[in-house]
């Protein structure tokens, strides 16, 4: 059996441009920077989706997500695709999840299957390590089995929430908003999923030596609200600390959930644009600092040199940029693309960096290969050993969260509709142009971006590149045509996933690079 252990580390809602490895000129993330110097970073790694259960989804099944169809928070992936934790579980890996994020690890998605255990962080009750060696004895058992009886009453309460428009209208009242936050431990814990995921992994506590471990972790640092400690505020947004006005428009941005998810109607002036930039970068560093004590310890213990180290993101975030704030549905960069560190001790991975478009839905074939648990033709598409070249595309898909969309078709429908914040977007890469393709056909609005001389995309090369444009809405068209027709192979793919013809048709429609 293969013995490596292998981290997943999804640092949710990171941009990619914010850490100082990806250019950024401040010093935000010195214990990635680090990471990345010794390993293997990725340059233009794109995301699948936009927001959190669609991205995860794919990371975690390797398809786009109009396959697997989890674009929803009341979506539910299908049984016919198995998840990455149930691959590396039934290949003899203990699975095991530190999660932060209540769409990853509280709502009943499928997300959380394939897992051993599963700790959430987050929500109205939060779990505590049970891992192996613990809960022995017969009060540690009646404590477990009360509280697994108290989350799973209080998991389908938070469901309802997830799953209803009217009670999740409900929960963006101002009434509201600061009780959840409070009371659901809205980001959860850093701190304490990072420690419990690190003793896991050192201790081994009813695991053993010769049984290699699969530790997923979300977390959610740089997520609004924002609330970073003291000490990063004074380093990257001091200005919050003396000036009344920037406090007064940072504690409505906080409490204001609604303006997360709207488009803004006027540009974000340059006050306001400050503060929401300073502030996130020192939760940016704040985070940082935290995941650095999770990778001394797995360093000093050893641990680090049999341990691969996935560190990516799911999404991005808009501060303002385009007139957007949030995640809810756009494919710009600030969105789509992520960043992606891969920390390799066998030396499958060079250390420095790789500059082709690759997609992070890629990584569930990467970490089945590194386990040994891949098929040949998920081993083609392992990250090590496969880049794109010029003549392949990568697609991403944003499909709006519906029940976020009718509240604010409620509120601004014009401004929501003249934006497409109402309908899917979809991007594809090719070589150095990126296409957005706007409305069910793509016809609503076009955006053609040279990524590589462009990667703000400021400049919409859509009048001056009209054979460009059609060239990629074609291979576009192509992968978005053929989807329904691919549900019957989706399907087959739980229990065919070594039959050569489902995977020739899948990547025929660009569902395998």
């Amino acid at each position: 059996m293969n013995n490596l252990d292998i981290v997943f580390l999804v640092l949710d809602t990171q941009r990619f441009d914010r850490l100082s490895c990806y250019g950024y000129p401040l010093e935000t993330s010195p214990e990635l920077d680090k990471l990345a110097s010794q390993g293997t970073q990725f340059q233009n790694a794109v995301a699948p989706a936009q927001w959190t259960i669609p991205s995860h989804a794919s990371m975690f099944t390797g398809v786009y997500p109009s396959l697997h169809n989890t674009v929803q928070s009341y979506s539910v992936l299908p049984e016919t695709l198995p998840t990455l934790a149930e691959r590396l579980q039934s290949g003899g890996y203990y699975t095991a999840a530190f999660c932060n994020n209540p769409l990853v690890g509280v709502i009943n998605n499928g997300l959380r299957r394939g897992f051993y255990s599963f700790l959430n962080y987050s929500g109205w009750l939060t779990s505590h390590p049970n891992q192996a060696g613990v809960g022995s004895n017969f009060i540690d058992r009646y404590r477990q089995g009360f509280k697994r009886l108290l989350a799973g009453t209080l998991n389908k309460v938070q469901d309802t929430f997830a799953r209803s428009e009217t009670m999740l209208a409900l929960s963006f009242t101002p009434i509201m908003v600061p009780l959840w936050q409070t009371a659901l431990s809205f980001k959860g814990n850093t701190k304490k999923s990072l420690a419990d995921a690190a003793r896991l992994l050192v201790e081994r506590r009813g695991i053993g030596e010769e049984r290699p471990i699969f530790t997923f972790i979300n977390l959610m640092g740089t997520h609004m609200p924002y609330h970073p400690p003291r000490q990063y505020v004074e380093k990257f947004a001091p200005h919050v600390l003396q000036d009344k006005e920037a406090q007064r428009y940072l504690r409505q941005f906080n409490s204001d959930v609604y303006g997360w998810l709207a488009p803004l109607a006027d540009p974000l002036d340059d006050r306001r644009k400050a503060t929401l930039d300073g502030m996130y970068n020192a939760e940016v560093a704040a985070q940082d600092e935290q995941v650095g004590r999770f990778l001394k310890t797995l360093r000093d213990s050893g641990r680090l040199d049999k341990t691969m180290v996935v560190v990516c993101s799911d999404h991005g975030e808009h501060l303002g940029e385009k007139q957007l704030v949030g995640h809810t549905n756009a494919l710009y960069n600030e969105l789509a693309r992520v960043p992606l560190i891969i920390h390799d001790p066998r030396g499958d991975f060079a250390v420095g960096k790789r500059y082709d478009v690759v997609s992070t839905r890629r990584l569930f074939h990467t970490v089945l290969t590194a386990a040994g648990l891949a098929n040949e033709y998920e081993e083609a598409l392992n990250l090590a050993s496969a880049t794109n070249s010029e003549g392949d595309a990568v697609f991403a898909e944003a499909v709006p969260p519906q029940n976020a969309v009718n509240l604010l078709l409620k509120r601004q429908p014009h401004l929501v509709c003249d934006r497409g914040y109402d309908v899917t977007t979809r991007a594809i890469w090719q070589g150095k142009y990126k296409l957005l393709a706007n409305g069910e056909d793509g016809l609503k609005r076009r955006e053609l971006y040279n990524i590589a001389d462009d990667p703000a995309e400021k400049t919409n090369l859509h009048d001056i590149f009209p054979e460009t444009v059609e060239s990629l809405c074609d291979r576009l068209q192509s992968f978005v045509g053929e989807i329904p027709a691919t549900a019957t192979a989706s399907d087959r793919t739980a229990d065919n996933h070594d039959d050569p013809e489902v995977y020739r048709r899948l990547r025929d429609l660009g569902y395998l690079e």
